[in-house]
């Protein structure tokens, strides 16, 4: 449930224009206006104040509920009427009402509720985690208990506790039967996890079938520790405790959902991270990650100095000695190959700010186009395609929308792992019986609540859009007006998609006709669908064309534009949208500029003093394409681990080998770090402000929250350093000087500024007046017209050059502990509920293999070779493997491909060809072995 806005406090009095009689009620005899749909409770707390009327069941992100009684109040229908004490939290207001907030009548009530409470609650508030911050010890002193008249009995203050998990911990002798924690489960996390047992006095919370937290279902987001009013559930870092000195509003540093978190810290030390309720992203929710994943911040892995590869061996060396170096490789590259022989890679974990500075790096001091991020790995296709059919590559609305749809189609994601408070929000919606559809090969746990599951052939998103769209066409549910008025080539394209084989369609797929039809009437007959893809949809050889196949759905039914519709791409990483809009893409500059074009490059010369690369640039997949052809001689990375993360290792390895300079700047000795010639350590998100840009296009503000760890340095700051080293007059950092840079030169920040950003930031494009948008394309599309396109299947070259020696499809995915190479969360706890990568396998293929649930599995491509254990599971079809790769040990990108997009290059991740057998030894690091990356 979203947080119910409080407004203003409202004047007028009865029977004026502004407020007829019927819309008042009486506070103690004095008349206030009230809102339709309001309670009792939001009435008097927006008239008198949050602290008004105690409570304990109640909290801003739960329905109203109205078990502990504590909120009640008398209530008279009119003057000198009968009065009865009902409960506020969930009683509507009632034109008329006569409401006495604190009778002599209620505080009694009151006082014998908390007293009643007090007999079975222990009093050790001196030494609790919550003295201070609790909210039972709070409402005592509000409704005045001094005593408890009460005799002692039978109590239950002899309960366990429970600290078996990582981060969750509880002591239910604290526990005072408010539901919130059961209600905070069901209602925002969806698990159904935590329950009531037992009736009357024997009631108590029991976890999953009555067992402990590490043995439950429980995903550890923490939403039932945040909600419990006392500490009866907690977390290891006691995240109610008051001993923190400072508490700093930030954002997360994980996925592209950009929660919003409240970091509590005393000095250097971080203590505890809890979610702001006032949050628009998050509305005081955010996953296992965000809110306990942290203590990677001063992990005795961290970087500490600056190391120069001296005699073979990475050495610690001082900052200037370091930057010396690299000043000295990277000029006399320029000298002897020219700028075009060097190139950077930016990172979708650094700020926008430096991903600003990292692309304007290399283009103005270096002189080339050599620049490209992570979305290239991930998102391209979705900023390229999208950017083909409207104009614009970025989501069109944003997730609050889905408030406001009719039917959800989740394609290619699995977004309570990958994005899980958004994940979250979706599931919510289809648990709750409303149509939606999830085109996925795996059962995902979406998939498992969807209206319709379409689990096709991985590597057919091309011919399964075709098919669903023939059934809207086909069965006359198309938007004609919308189709009129804002798009183009249409004709061709219908005429097209009628003529598609539907035999060989639902063939390629394996997926019934009969039930694609059903659900894409579902979609084009909801008065709003929304959909959102994930990279699923972008890591295939067709994935441009599946996201332009996604907008011509949208406008194929006219869902684009207003509330509760559009395409709405789930961004993997937390800047990713960030570091493509300030320009880290060899093709487009700042803000999505055609660095081809002599006004676009007449532009950027004045704006950044310097003349800009006339040269196209490469992407990633061409940068080391280019190292292995000794065409390229260095390689700047920021925060990325290209041989654990990027596909076909042992050809990544081979390329960054054959550099002459390789520069990285990390927080950890990663896989690629080990083959550096520098390694620049770099401070955390904790440890440096400035924005990210979530999915939704949300610019929000990161404070700082602790200074850098000792020996590193923001990112930002170490980009600065070395363009001064290295002759280019840029000013020191600071966040608000780089962004007021950006906003003159980026068209759609052109209002953000960096103190009116406030604590929920504002979607772009931002009107130079600070005017933002949530929606897109309201009017007319960025391009003009929407464009319709049609593009036939094609097996991709990975099935068909190896399908007969090679017969499984294995397929890549996120599970929910984990993030991409695991670098900062395998220094967590979160290694400690999900320790290794596993191979998911149907168990028909299972038993035809000999192989058992825990067995080694020995995994083989065309490219190398891993041992992994299975995971016996009917999560996936008979034919198809899924894993992961966030552990080094297994590297699975021994056997990913060197397939591309053919548009965008983004690796194709999603279609291996691969076959199988039972490991004939026990487990073994799979990691590739060379003299560079042996430990």
């Amino acid at each position: 449930m979203a947080i119910p806005h409080i407004a203003p406090p409202i004047t007028g009095s009865p029977g004026s224009k502004e407020y007829p009689a019927g819309t008042f009620a009486y506070i103690d005899g004095v008349a206030h206006p009230f809102q339709p749909g309001e309670t009792i409770l939001q009435f008097l707390r927006r008239h008198k104040g949050q602290d008004f009327i105690p409570t304990l069941c109640d909290a801003p992100n739960l329905e109203p509920f109205g078990s502990c009684r504590v909120c009640s109040v008398d209530v008279a229908l009119q003057a000198n009427g009968s009065v009865r004490s009902v409960a506020s939290c969930h009683t509507p207001m009632a034109a008329g009402m006569h409401i006495q907030p604190h009778s002599s009548n209620v505080r009694r009530l009151r006082q014998n509720i908390i007293e009643l409470v007090l007999t079975d609650h222990p009093l050790d508030c001196l030494t609790c985690e919550a003295n201070g911050n609790c909210e039972l010890q709070d409402v005592a002193a509000q409704v005045g208990i001094r005593e408890v008249r009460y005799p002692e009995g039978a109590n239950h203050l002899d309960r366990k506790k429970d600290l078996s998990h990582p981060y969750m911990v509880s002591d239910l002798s604290k526990c005072i039967n408010c539901y919130r924690c059961v209600r905070a489960c069901d209602e925002v996390q969806g698990q159904f996890v935590l329950s009531m047992a037992g009736r009357g006095f024997d009631s108590r919370i029991i976890k999953g079938a009555d067992q402990s937290f590490f043995e439950s279902d429980c995903v550890s987001c923490g939403a039932c520790a945040q909600a419990c009013p006392t500490s009866a559930i907690s977390d290891v870092y006691q995240s109610k405790s008051i001993r923190a000195t400072e508490r700093t509003r930030t954002v997360c540093t994980y996925c592209g959902v950009g929660c919003n978190l409240e970091v509590a810290s005393t000095g250097d030390e971080i203590l505890s991270i809890r979610a702001p309720y006032d949050a628009e992203v998050n509305q005081g929710h955010t996953c296992l990650k965000g809110r306990y994943a942290f203590k990677f911040y001063d992990h005795p892995d961290r970087l500490r100095t600056p190391l120069v590869r001296k005699d073979g061996e990475l050495q610690p060396a001082t900052w200037d000695e370091a930057y010396d170096y690299i000043a000295g490789r990277l000029n006399r590259i320029l000298e002897e190959d020219g700028p075009d022989a060097i190139a950077g890679i930016s990172s979708a974990r650094a700020t926008n700010e430096e991903n600003y500075l990292m692309q304007k790096f290399i283009r103005s001091v270096i002189g080339t186009n050599n620049i490209d991020c992570c979305a290239r790995v991930c998102h391209s296709p979705t900023a390229l395609g999208m950017q083909r059919s409207f104009g614009t590559g970025a989501a069109t609305n944003s997730v609050e929308d889905i408030k406001y749809t009719d039917c959800i189609l989740v394609i290619g994601a699995n977004p309570t792992d990958a994005h899980p408070v958004t994940g979250a929000k979706l599931k919510q919606f289809a648990m709750k019986g409303k149509p939606s559809i999830v085109i996925d090969p795996r059962r995902t746990e979406l998939a498992r609540y969807a209206t319709y599951h379409l689990a096709l052939r991985p590597g057919t998103n091309v011919a399964m859009l075709n098919m669903f769209m023939y059934y809207i066409i086909a069965n006359d549910l198309v938007d004609e007006n919308f189709i009129d008025t804002r798009t183009e080539g249409y004709q061709e394209f219908r005429q097209q998609i009628l003529g598609i084989d539907l035999d060989e369609t639902e063939r390629v797929t394996g997926v019934d006709r009969h039930l694609v039809e059903k659900a894409a009437v579902a979609y084009a007959t909801a008065p709003n669908a929304m959909s959102f893809h994930g990279l699923g949809v972008t890591e295939h050889s067709q994935g441009t064309f599946t996201v332009m196949q996604i907008a011509d759905l949208a406008m194929l039914t006219g869902n684009i534009g207003r509330r509760g519709v559009g395409v709405n791409p789930l961004r993997g990483q937390n800047n990713v949208q960030g570091a493509a809009d300030m320009g880290c893409q060899p093709h487009q500059g700042a803000g999505y500029l055609d660095v081809s074009l002599p006004e676009v490059l007449a532009l950027y010369d004045k704006h950044y003093q310097a003349p800009q690369p006339r040269k196209p640039g490469k992407k990633i997949p061409e940068m080391f394409d280019a190292a292995l052809a000794g065409q390229l001689k260095a390689l700047w990375l920021i925060g990325e681990d290209v041989v654990q993360t990027d596909p076909n290792t042992a050809k990544v390895v081979r390329a960054l080998s054959q550099l002459d300079l390789l520069v990285v700047q990390e927080l950890f000795m990663t896989e690629t770090a080990r083959m550096a010639d520098v390694v620049l350590p770099a401070s955390s998100f904790l440890e440096k402000s400035g924005t990210f840009t979530n999915a939704e296009r949300r610019v929000q503000r990161v404070n700082a929250v602790i200074p850098p760890l000792p020996g590193t340095k923001p990112d930002g700051q170490i980009l600065v350093e070395i363009m001064n080293r290295m002759g280019y007059p840029q000013p020191p950092y600071s966040a608000d000087g780089v962004l007021e840079e950006i906003s003159r030169v980026v068209p759609f920040f052109a209002g953000i500024r960096w103190e009116e950003l406030g604590d929920n930031g504002k979607q772009w494009p931002v009107a130079p007046d600070g005017t933002d948008t949530e929606i897109l394309h309201t009017e007319t599309f960025r391009r003009g017209r929407g464009h319709f396109a049609f593009f036939d299947w094609k097996e991709t070259d990975e099935l068909q050059e190896n399908r007969k020696d090679y017969p499984f499809i294995l397929t890549t995915n996120r599970e929910l502990e984990h993030y991409n190479c695991g670098a900062m969360t395998r220094r967590t706890g979160n290694v400690d509920i999900l320790t290794e990568d596993s191979l998911l396998i149907h168990p028909e293929d299972a038993v035809q293999y000999q192989i058992a649930d825990g067995d080694m599995v020995c995994v083989e491509s065309p490219r190398g070779k891993v041992d992994i254990r299975a995971r016996v599971t009917d999560e996936v079809r008979t034919g198809v493997l899924s894993t992961t790769f966030h552990f080094p040990e297994i590297m699975v990108n021994n056997l990913t491909s060197d397939e591309h997009d053919s548009e965008a290059l983004c690796p194709e991740y999603k279609v291996v060809a691969v076959r199988i057998r039972k490991s004939r030894g026990k487990y073994k690091e799979s990691a590739v072995v060379s003299p560079e990356i042996k430990d």
